[in-house]
């Protein structure tokens, strides 16, 4: 079952955010509230993350697609388990992508990996427990951290989407990871939310024209 929250311009991270940063002040005004789910299949989100891994959204959508052809619809781990690497690959995977699915699949079935305990976890043990995993890396963490877990404040600057974005509000800024969190170490503790917005300019198509005054 997925939660629904709705951020509102009396939500304490905007209230946070406005006071803080003008051009995301400005940036929310914008674009008004805004409302987002977190879901909780953590195996389907992760496996939907690694084939989505450097593709284009459209490449991954129609990876995704195939992919959930041949697990009879509905993508669980008992429904990978009997699939094997050359079917990975003849939806499109990459034999690297096949294995790490596989080996999370495994992973799971076997008890070895518990999503369940990650909601009492901090971000940072999430973080690390995840990307010991193989095939999960920071950004797939983070995305995880963000989506599935709903948390506040991470910082996404491994995401393309999010760099797009953030380049175009901040025209001036360094876009390297460590000038990036230097740079929006005042979104804290709404990191997340702050990215949301981004987000959610791109998916309007605001990123087309100039940032908002």
């Amino acid at each position: 079952m997925a939660v629904s929250i709705r951020i509102t311009e009396k939500s304490d991270s905007v209230r946070h955010l406005s006071s803080v940063d003008g051009k995301m002040k400005s940036l929310i005004r914008s674009i008004g509230a805004i409302e987002y789910h977190c879901d909780f299949d953590s195996y389907e989100f992760l496996v939907k993350t690694i084939i989505g891994q450097m593709l284009s959204n459209k490449a991954a959508d129609v990876i995704t697609q195939r992919f959930e052809k041949i697990c009879g619809g509905v993508v669980t781990p008992q429904a990978v388990s009997g699939l094997s690497v050359a079917d990975l690959r003849g939806v499109g995977l990459s034999n690297s992508k096949a294995g790490f699915i596989l080996q999370l699949t495994e992973n799971v079935l076997s008890e070895k990996l518990n999503f369940s305990i990650f909601e009492a976890m901090s971000d940072a043990e999430v973080l690390k427990a995840l990307t010991a995993l193989n095939g999960i890396g920071p950004w797939s963490a983070k995305m995880y951290l963000i989506f599935m877990l709903c948390r506040e404040d991470v910082l996404p600057y491994e995401d393309g989407a999010f760099l797009q974005a953030y380049s175009w509000l901040y025209p001036m800024v360094g876009q390297k990871p460590s000038e990036i969190a230097a740079a929006c170490a005042h979104w804290r503790p709404y990191s997340s939310i702050a990215a949301r917005y981004l987000y959610k300019a791109l998916d309007m198509g605001m990123t087309k024209g100039l940032p908002p005054e």
